[in-house]
């Protein structure tokens, strides 16, 4: 099971794209509403209804757990001790924790980029705590996967793929589309 979670000001790109190409690549991925309401709003107003709500999340360790970036959409995933609790454990249990844009601050925060390379959003890298900021588009190091914006969206899933069903797999969901 692969955790998107979405707060209010999400990037709407930086959920959709990598949701939709989990989706092709047959990844059992489910939206996570942080908040007690199914329906949320991304910063461009697109309302997207999650498929569960944070007090539905099954017992039992994820697979992946992705953070779309959007203010205050990070700020508001950083805000839900479900988020955080779930970021860190799935963390330390070696499953992939992918963030884009300003989210991998809350993976900073949480200590989850301690020695890592990672990157984010342009201005954003003080809040990589003990991260190795290299400024690339998107950054694997071990289980965490980190990327700059909503223009990396497609590389970022793309990378989500790789490390959860293999290069061969994330070769042919993306030459299917055209990419």
């Amino acid at each position: 099971m692969t955790y998107l979670f979405l707060a209010n000001g999400f990037e709407e790109m930086e959920a959709l794209v990598p949701y939709d190409c989990l989706l092709r690549a047959g990844v059992d991925v489910k939206t996570v509403s942080v908040s007690g309401d199914p329906n949320v709003r991304g910063t461009h107003g697109v309302v997207v209804r999650a498929d569960m709500t944070v007090d539905q999340i099954r017992k039992g360790m994820p697979d992946c757990v992705i953070l779309p970036g959007g203010m205050p959409g990070a700020q508001n995933l950083f805000d839900s001790p479900v988020v955080r609790s779930v970021a860190s454990e799935a963390a330390a249990a070696g499953a992939v924790v992918g963030a884009i844009c300003a989210a991998p601050f809350v993976l900073g925060r949480l200590g989850l980029l301690n020695g890592k390379k990672a990157t984010c959003f342009p201005g954003f890298e003080g809040e990589l705590e003990g991260a190795v900021y290299t400024g690339e588009r998107v950054v694997r190091d071990g289980n965490i996967i980190t990327a700059r914006g909503a223009g990396v969206a497609p590389l970022f899933a793309k990378t989500l793929i790789e490390a959860l069903c293999g290069k061969e797999t994330a070769d042919r969901v993306f030459e299917q589309m055209m990419a």
